[in-house]
């Protein structure tokens, strides 16, 4: 049996699995063909592939400014430079932007390495019988364990573990904003100097040139283009079903860039339903000893990738008491 179950393959999963991994036996469930979560990659082909959710680190606290350096070091993390173009004009600091050498799920992968992973394996129904839990995947497979943990958005935690929650949790209120991704190959891309571009516009907030964070070399150019919050919430429900979406998010990005749209080669879009929380709550993880059932998310304290990890180390600490 199991001494911990954990839910999620994200940076809060693969934070935390690392953590119990050194004392007891963990194993990672996901329901998606690999790791990383929000910050996992979409291969195009061969090497070529999209950063389609995360698109950078830039981190802010010393611990986690500490934790990027090391990887950095160590070649698991690098530098994206360039030219990233601002034209909300926000003030902001000027943070480096780290990424995934290979990809932007390299801090999963690097966690996960020596861990027993489960993936395309969908939790439908947990069960707790006083004595260990029992995970019931779509396909009935019982996988049973001492612990779980929870690393999904907010939304789908209430929805698997609602019967077994503190109402502290369960009454949080915790606003799970959307986003909209398209990806696009584009034949005979020509090089440009510019890693990204943050427009002031309704539909289209973001777009970033695959190529410039110098994984590959190719004529054929990768543009990740992601939507507002606003348009996403109204669109999120009928991405699948209706083209319409997909087509103005890359005529606005035609627009801008003045790409051509017979040189389009390839697109697909993939829906962040619940992206991240921006607020953030009034705690940072959470963990019931009696009934061995733990929480961490970003969601819990913000929307970025450091939010997570943050969240991962808390837990860690209420589970393995430390100081």
């Amino acid at each position: 049996m199991l001494d911990f179950c954990i839910i999620g393959s994200g940076i809060s999963g693969s934070t935390i699995a690392n953590f119990l991994s050194k004392k007891y036996s963990v194993q990672i469930l996901d329901k998606a063909r690999g790791p990383g979560g929000r910050a996992s990659n979409k291969r195009f082909k061969d090497n070529l592939s999209f950063d389609h959710g995360v698109q950078y680190i830039s981190p802010k606290t010393e611990k986690f400014k500490n934790f990027i350096n090391q990887l950095n070091k160590k070649k698991i993390l690098k530098i994206w430079d360039g030219n990233h173009l601002d034209f909300t004009f926000e003030k902001k600091d000027n943070n480096q932007k780290f990424i995934g050498r290979i990809g932007n799920n390299a801090i999963s992968k690097y966690y996960l390495k020596s861990i027993d992973q489960k993936y395309q394996s969908e939790v439908k129904k947990i069960f707790n019988n006083n004595y260990f839990w029992e995970i019931t995947l779509t396909n009935n497979e019982v996988i049973k364990s001492k612990s779980i943990i929870f690393t999904c958005p907010f939304p789908q935690l209430k929805i698997l573990a609602k019967k077994f929650l503190n109402k502290k949790i369960l009454n949080l209120k915790i606003d799970m904003e959307p986003n909209i991704t398209t990806m696009i190959a584009v034949k005979n891309q020509k090089d440009i100097p510019i890693s990204s571009i943050k427009f002031n516009d309704d539909i289209l907030a973001w777009v970033a040139y695959e190529n410039s964070k110098k994984r590959f070399r190719s004529s054929v150019g990768l543009w990740t283009i992601q939507s507002t919050v606003k348009w996403a919430k109204k669109k999120i429900n009928i991405y699948k079903i209706n083209n319409k979406v997909e087509n103005l998010l890359i005529s606005k990005f035609i627009n801008f860039t003045g790409v051509k749209k017979n040189k389009i080669i390839f697109k697909k879009t993939h829906g962040w339903k619940y992206s991240y929380n921006s607020k953030g709550s009034p705690y940072k993880s959470y963990w019931d000893r009696k009934t061995r059932i733990g929480v961490c998310a970003d969601w819990f304290i913000g929307s970025k990738v450091e939010s997570a990890w943050l969240s991962a180390n808390d837990l860690a600490k209420k589970i393995l008491r430390l100081k």
